[in-house]
Formats: C-alpha cells, sequence, structure tokens
C-alpha cells in the first residue's frame, strides 16, 4: 500500500515504525481496515486516557496518517468507534487523508531536499538560489578541515558509540535551551536502539556521522524507508559550532544519500532559517482532531482557533514572547 502511494512512503508510516513502538508502549494499537475478505487499510495510533487517540509514536512522529489501498475511502466517525476513542489528535498528518481533512485547523510546511535529479543538479540549485549562504558553507567546510581534519562523511553507520554521542550532544542542547530532554524517557532510548538494529533493504534506522579527521563533530539519526528519508535527530559537537558543522553535514549527507539512491530528505516541520535556505520545496502536513461527535469537533474549533490568535498576537510583542517563552520553559521544567 505504501508504494501504491506516493505521499505514504514515509518512513514513520512503515509497519516497521509501528512494530518498533509497540515494543516500547503498551498502548500501541493498529486498526485493520476490511472491505469484505479483503485488507484495504492500516490505522496505526495510541489509545491513552478518557478515550484519546493520538498518532503512533506521538510527539516524535513527523508524518501520521491511515495507510490505505488506493482509492479507499473510510468514515472517521466508525474508525474512532471501532478503536475505541473519542478523539484522534494530529499534528502532522500526511497530503491526502480526505476523509480527515474536514478536521484539519492548519496547515504547515515541512521543508524537502530534493534529489530525484541527483545531487549535482541539487547543489547546482541551492548555489542560484541562496549564492552567499551557499559560499559561506563552503568556507566554513575549508576552515573545519584547516581547524580539525579533513572532512569525511559516512551515510549509514553501524557505529553504535557515534548513536550514544548524538544522544549526547542533542540532550546537552536540550539542556541548553532549558527544553526536556526526550531522552530522559527511556522508552525513547529503546525505541531509538530498536530502530537503529533495524537495517533492512525497504526500511531501517540511519545514522550518518561527520568526521574531522578521526573526530566526530556531527551526527543525525533518521529513518529511511525506499528512496524516502525522513530527518530525526541532528546535533553536533559544540567545540566547533563556530564552523556550522550540522548545516556542514546536512549537505554532506545530501550528497552520500543520493548516491545510495534515495531522492527525497524529509527535513521536518517547520520554517527554521536552514531548512528555508536548503529546501527544495515544501511538503504540507495538517494538525487538528478527529472526533466521534459533532460538540467535540466544534470545540476543539474553536479551541484550536483560539489557541492560534493568542500564539500570533504573543509573536508580534518581543517582551510579551520572551516572557511567555521563559514561563512555559519552567513548567516544561517541573
Amino acid at each position: 500500500m505504501q508504494k501504491a502511494t506516493e505521499s505514504l512512503r514515509d518512513p514513520f508510516l512503515s509497519p516497521e515504525f509501528a512494530v518498533a513502538v509497540d515494543s516500547v508502549r503498551s498502548d500501541a494499537r493498529v486498526a485493520v481496515l476490511a472491505e469484505g475478505p479483503e485488507i484495504v487499510g492500516f490505522f496505526p495510533f495510541q489509545r491513552g486516557r478518557l478515550g484519546i487517540g493520538v498518532p503512533i509514536g506521538a510527539g516524535l512522529s513527523n508524518c501520521q496518517g491511515l495507510i490505505h489501498a488506493p482509492a479507499v475511502e473510510w468514515d472517521p466517525r466508525e474508525l474512532l468507534r471501532a478503536c475505541k476513542v473519542s478523539v484522534w489528535q494530529f499534528d502532522h498528518l500526511v497530503d491526502g487523508q480526505r476523509p480527515f481533512e474536514c478536521y484539519a485547523a492548519a496547515l504547515a510546511p515541512s521543508p524537502v531536499i530534493d534529489l530525484t535529479d541527483g545531487f549535482a543538479v541539487y547543489q547546482q540549485q541551492l548555489r542560484l538560489k541562496s549564492p552567499r549562504f551557499y559560499r559561506d558553507l563552503n568556507s566554513n567546510m575549508r576552515k573545519l578541515e584547516r581547524d580539525a581534519g579533513e572532512l569525511r562523511s559516512v551515510a549509514d553507520s553501524r557505529d553504535l558509540a557515534g548513536l550514544r554521542a548524538l544522544m549526547g550532544w542533542k540532550s546537552d542542547q536540550y539542556r541548553r535551551n532549558r527544553w526536556i530532554s526526550v531522552f530522559d524517557r527511556p522508552w525513547v532510548v529503546d525505541l531509538v536502539h530498536h530502530l537503529f538494529d533495524i537495517h533492512g533493504d525497504w526500511f531501517g534506522g540511519q545514522l550518518s556521522l561527520l568526521y574531522a579527521g578521526e573526530t566526530p563533530v556531527a551526527a543525525t539519526f533518521d529513518l529511511r524507508s525506499g528512496h524516502v528519508v525522513a530527518g530525526w535527530f541532528a546535533a553536533y559537537d559544540t567545540r566547533f559550532s563556530r564552523r556550522s558543522p550540522g548545516l556542514i553535514h546536512l549537505l554532506l549527507k545530501a550528497e552520500a544519500v543520493a548516491a545510495l539512491g534515495v531522492r527525497l530528505i524529509d527535513m521536518g516541520k517547520g520554517n527554521d532559517p536552514y531548512k528555508q535556505r536548503l529546501k527544495s520545496h515544501d511538503l504540507f502536513v495538517a494538525e487538528g482532531m478527529a472526533a466521534r461527535g459533532p460538540l467535540l469537533a466544534g470545540a476543539h474549533r474553536v479551541l484550536s482557533g483560539a489557541t492560534r490568535r493568542a500564539g500570533a498576537q504573543i509573536r508580534k510583542h518581543p517582551h510579551l514572547f520572551r516572557a511567555t517563552d521563559q514561563v512555559l520553559r519552567r513548567c516544561g521544567r517541573i
């Protein structure tokens, strides 16, 4: 079913990801949709307290939805009743989920690097689109090599020490920003290790490392299915932060995975400046909440609309934004 529909080929929609989440969480479920004797779809989700449903791997999954045969339709309310959930909250709903579209409250861009025509074509497009950014990046590459040694990118490393270094760097980044580290949750660490051990022809966890000489300076842990790579965790050694090792690594990784047959790197939802410079174009994901009844759906639309309006007003006023940011970070630590 994934191979038959381009938008469903994301690794977060793969059965291996659902099985991996199930191995570390007791609330993981997959509903199976059938028409007569034929299976026509799969709906991976987690069922929490009070009948609240969320996507499988919620908080970590960058692509969500129902995996289905081409042209299949479904009734969201009937689906939720069968799953014994009153609502299903989503924040990265993939394009093409027409029965869920009426529940979407907002759309967000998910920038991608398109390698369909090869890395050389993408590189030329990047040079033309962002010439100054490209020159600065190449200058930092030369300076990093001068300071620390020849650069070498490993696109699909099986080095467990490299994976641990990545998680350590990422945890430090969370703490510097006063965020909660996802790696403080044992099930997340177990999930990452489980996915790292999967290395099949179609699906696998993919650790990429950037070395300067013999020193690892940046790393990413992504998921791959077929020709699609979904960016997940990325971090670098802060001793080299002046040279933008994360950006250097992303560009060199794109070159390396293109040689392995990857045609699309999804960098994940967000308008971060580096994503805007490196992207070829955007995919779009939706956020919202499907509900079994009109009252719940209406309440969600009111609350989500109020939240978006409040957020927009806060962002317009720097002093208010900083104060709100500090309060939320403090709440997060508590």
